[in-house]
């Protein structure tokens, strides 16, 4: 919403809670509310979830009925208000199991090729609405653009664990190796697919910052990742140390955008070689839009322990 008021689009905000970028409240799963907004609407850009934070505090069914059933009552309305791109903003989460590797095994390496193996609601109602998006595509004619989403939330890690050995900025710099994405390049990736979204007619495509690694790495990566980062980049230890900051000594799993950057015509600039130039150089490596939104969590209240309670 704030990129696009920027760009002087003709741009319609609707959320469930108020704010000065909600033009009206309501809810996905209220078919009066999104009849009436897609009026005269070419463009959908989906992002209404409960999310992994929400897996302990909300029951199955308030994934069901957001996740899913929205998502069907988003999809029916669009096509009846003759929308012409659609784009859904799902999660790596999808993946589910598939994207922890036996121990011994290499680091997992994932591409749109990898099959899910949901290991909550949460992913599995990703999945389903992902499968419900690729239904209206293929038989309704309405083009459709998947974007998995890796994290990109600025808040504290749900790891007790990890919070206690990596400060917040720390532990994000790393996962921009394998698993993470800056908040501003998953806008321009939702703003590249409604572009695309015509011409693919569908597609499902990895958003994550763009990992230096490669097959090659992922038996060495889950031995001792430090090894390979200094491979890549070899100052990257002592802008490190200055800071106190630590590399993670293991990495498990690495998010390949690949496809993203070639199908879309997007191109990532926020990844962990651009947050070695900004930790050096003392400025912040969040994109001025990150930081501007900050941590707007995931609930009414706050928590004692973490950022939302763990299921």
């Amino acid at each position: 919403m704030r990129t696009l008021r920027d760009r002087g689009e003709a741009v319609l905000g609707i959320d469930i809670k108020p704010s000065p970028f909600t033009d009206r409240v309501g809810s996905i799963t209220d078919r009066a509310v999104l009849r009436q907004a897609l009026a005269g609407a070419s463009a959908v850009l989906h992002t209404a979830t409960l999310h992994k934070p929400h897996v302990a505090t909300h029951a199955h069914d308030d994934f069901v009925q957001t996740n899913i059933a929205g998502t069907l009552a988003l999809l029916e309305e669009s096509v009846a208000a003759g929308v012409s791109r659609f784009v859904f903003t799902s999660t790596t989460s999808a993946f589910g199991s598939a994207l922890t590797p036996a121990p011994g095994a290499p680091a997992a390496w994932v591409t749109e090729a990898v099959a899910d193996i949901p290991k909550n609601i949460y992913g599995a109602t990703k999945s389903a609405a992902e499968a419900l998006c690729e239904l209206f595509a293929r038989h309704r004619g309405l083009p459709a653009v998947i974007l998995r989403t890796s994290r990109f939330f600025v808040q504290a890690d749900d790891d007790r664990a990890l919070r206690a050995a990596y400060g917040a900025d720390n532990l994000q710099a790393n996962e921009l190796l394998y698993r993470r994405v800056d908040l501003q390049d998953v806008v321009d990736a939702c703003l590249a697919a409604a572009q695309r979204a015509p011409a693919l007619g569908f597609g499902r495509y990895i958003v994550s910052a763009s990992t230096p690694f490669e097959p090659a790495d992922l038996a060495a990566l889950r031995r001792d990742a430090p090894a390979v980062v200094r491979a890549y980049f070899p100052g990257y230890e002592a802008i490190f140390q200055a800071a106190g900051w630590r590399m993670l000594p293991a990495i498990d799993r690495v998010y390949v955008n690949r496809a993203a950057v070639r199908d879309l015509g997007w191109t990532p600039r926020y990844d962990f070689g651009h947050a070695l130039r900004a930790l050096a150089g003392g400025t912040p490596f969040h994109s001025p839009l990150a930081l501007a939104i900050g941590d707007k969590g995931y609930h009414d209240r706050v928590f004692d322990d973490g950022p939302y309670p763990v299921a």
